[in-house]
């Protein structure tokens, strides 16, 4: 059995790379992009109400979504005024295993927007993960957040437990420092260590930036292992914690401004981000941002988490945002 070490070394940070200026919150936006902030529909049904000839402009009814407004235009659905843009706001969520992150599956299966409290509004995931893995989700109502979050100049590591089944070469697994090659597929380093091995049944801890499309498996697999379970314990500085399997809960505003500073940065525009101080969600009891210390983390050979699953209320609609995130 191998020991599992006193300490996990931090990643490595990439060279810096010129980060991109936060979007501007008083530039003009696309009609469908303002309706989606607002509550009212996802971009593309936003779309189609545009077509049916429901949607004005200071007065002037579109009959196409290639319009851009800005803070002081008029805008109203069937005559009335749309509410305010949303502010910005981020959720932790603990995915289940069996939900796909997609807004509509066309073979029929559960997806994670499905299981989210009615309460919920609109939201799209930052990342992905498949059916089979589970873990840290986070989900925003801000598409412009979630692809700055996505951005390769950010890099946020992203980190994994994972159970598999072989015999682990510890020197195959440092040697993914460097990265590795696999069916013409480059992929970045990656930090692995071995937690414990117990016959044929091995837990591990990874971290990874990149995050490119069922990574740790393919990886793994490369290294004759299989997984049995894929975790994301954290994102960034956010942290699954003890946030239980099913259970969404949203990150305070002031966290976000402190983690985020390039893209809250100077915010206060049309979208009343300065809003965002509103009562309520956020962290409870953790260290770490947006979810502590990982109280609630997998202990290598444990089974399922238990805690409240999700499904007791549908989301009251989902945008299709998340459909093109990539999963681990």
């Amino acid at each position: 059995m191998a020991a599992r070490p006193a300490t996990t070394p931090p990643m490595a940070k990439p060279a810096p790379r010129s980060s991109p200026a936060p979007a501007d919150p008083d530039a003009p936006v696309r009609i469908a992009k303002r309706l989606a902030r607002a509550g009212i529909a996802s971009r593309r049904d936003a779309e189609k109400l545009i077509a049916d000839g429901r949607v004005a402009v200071n007065g002037r009814l579109l009959d196409s979504p290639a319009v851009t407004v800005g803070p002081t235009d008029a805008i109203t659905l069937d005559g009335r005024p749309i509410p305010e843009a949303e502010a910005t706001r981020v959720w932790r969520y603990h995915k289940p295993d069996g939900l796909v992150t997609t807004a509509k599956d066309p073979q029929g299966r559960p997806t994670v927007f499905e299981r989210l409290p009615e309460a919920m509004p609109r939201v799209m995931s930052v990342g992905r993960l498949d059916l089979t893995s589970e873990g840290l989700l986070l989900l925003t109502n801000d598409g412009a957040l979630a692809r700055y979050l996505e951005l390769p100049d950010h890099a946020w590591p992203r980190r994994y437990r994972v159970r598999a089944f072989g015999k682990v070469d510890p020197d195959a697994l440092a040697r993914l420092g460097d990265g590795v090659t696999i069916d013409g597929v480059r992929y970045g380093p990656i930090e692995a260590s071995l937690d414990r091995q117990q016959g044929g049944n091995a837990w591990l801890t990874m971290g990874l930036r990149e995050g490119k499309n069922r990574e740790i498996r393919r990886v793994l697999e490369h290294l004759g292992l299989k997984v049995g379970r894929l975790i994301r314990v954290s994102f960034g500085p956010f942290h699954l914690g003890s946030l239980p399997r099913g259970a969404v809960e949203e990150i305070k505003p002031k966290v976000l401004r402190e983690q985020i500073p390039g893209y809250f940065g100077g915010q206060a525009g049309w979208a009343k981000r300065g809003a965002d101080d509103r009562k309520g969600g956020g962290a409870k009891g953790g260290k770490a941002p947006g979810g502590g210390a990982g109280g609630g983390t997998p202990k290598p050979g444990g089974g399922k988490q238990g805690g409240p699953k999700g499904g007791r209320s549908k989301a009251g609609g989902t945008g299709g945002d998340a459909d093109h995130r990539r999963s681990s």
